[in-house]
């Protein structure tokens, strides 16, 4: 039986020291594999039935680690596109509940409509700034900037005790944090990070009874018999979430079907050690240097204050990171290790 460790080295060989996960994750070695072989089929003209095959496989997997029957996942390509189809739900003039400075794709659709109250308030102070009359709560369960974690037990309870609805984005956190997706009316996730998909696929858990949403994006695919819904009107939707399915990137999902296999063989709960404790190193050795980082415990997320300005010369040095409004954002995940935090604090010392 294989160990985690074993297991990372099969299939990473990073050729720098990677620690921006938060950005875009690595690609495993069974996953570039079957994005060659999909090409190879695509080259050859041969039948791409596998193809589809495997966005099915990909949806299973995601939503065993969301926790949620299969039936409740729909297949998309980007968190806004998820967001814009639940902002098209709302009333004119319902309220609107985002944290301040989350990513843009979980609130910019909110905006967009023109015609709803949206109201944004710190982080810390969301679940308390619940209120009777606001119809959605949307945040992130990791803030991209500087990974700070959503209090999303507190959030849970406020929204049920004020009849809100919740949307929760697991983008920065789907691969190393429990996503419970059965706790919250929407969820949704990239795949290119955490995941470590290729871009290109993002999924949307929606409750049983699809939580008033309106499939204004319904194309064939979205059919209860695709092929059958080719041309004109889609007579029947699909009775799952299916209905609100994108027509799928499918070399992006077959490789995604791999890299899901990994997360899932490796086990969230050792993947969520494993990176925390890459995070505690680091930032204990941040202390040792007399730098403070921004407070985000119990994330694989680092953000550090007035370091951004030496993302280049990292980058020079063969280290990757991001420079995030000044901060420099470090991100830990399966193939790091002990030594890749030891070079970052070597450089940073310098």
């Amino acid at each position: 039986m294989e160990t985690f460790e074993s297991l990372v080295r099969s299939e990473f060989a990073p050729k720098n020291t990677f620690l921006n996960t938060a950005s875009s994750g690595l690609l495993p070695a069974r996953t570039v594999a079957a994005l060659h072989e999909a090409v190879r089929l695509r080259a050859e003209g041969s039948p791409l039935d596998s193809l589809f095959g495997d966005v099915e496989a990909a949806r299973a997997s995601f939503a065993r680690l969301a926790g949620v029957p299969v039936a409740r996942v729909a297949a998309g390509a980007s968190v806004a596109a998820h967001t814009g189809l639940i902002a098209a739900s709302l009333t004119s003039g319902a309220e609107v509940l985002t944290a301040e400075d989350d990513f843009t794709s979980v609130v910019n659709p909110f905006h967009a409509r023109g015609d709803l109250k949206v109201r944004t308030v710190p982080l810390e102070r969301i679940a308390e700034s619940v209120r009777p009359g606001t119809a959605l709560v949307a945040v992130s369960a990791a803030q991209s900037a500087d990974g700070r974690i959503a209090d999303l037990p507190a959030l849970r309870e406020a929204a049920r005790e004020h009849g809100a609805r919740t949307y929760v984005d697991f983008s920065q956190a789907a691969g190393w944090l429990p996503v419970e997706a059965d706790a919250y009316d929407y969820t949704a996730s990239i795949c290119y990070k955490w995941l470590l998909g290729p871009h290109g696929a993002a999924f949307l858990v929606v409750p049983e009874d699809f939580g008033a949403l309106t499939p204004v994006l319904a194309g064939w695919v979205a059919g209860e018999n695709p092929w059958d819904s080719c041309y004109g009107p889609v007579t029947e939707l699909a009775h799952s979430a299916r209905r609100f399915d994108l027509p799928p990137a499918l070399f992006t999902y077959t490789g995604l079907r791999h890299s899901l296999d990994l997360i899932e063989e490796l086990g969230v709960d050792a993947v969520r050690a494993h990176d925390l404790a890459l995070a505690d190193r680091f930032r204990a050795g941040l202390a040792r240097l007399g730098h403070e980082p921004l407070p985000a415990p119990g994330s694989p997320i680092v953000s550090v204050p007035r370091l951004g300005h030496r993302q280049p010369e990292l980058s020079s040095a063969g280290i990757q990171v991001s420079n995030r409004a000044g901060n420099l954002r470090a991100s830990f995940h399966v193939y790091n290790t002990p030594a890749d935090v030891d070079r970052l604090l070597d450089v940073l010392s310098a």
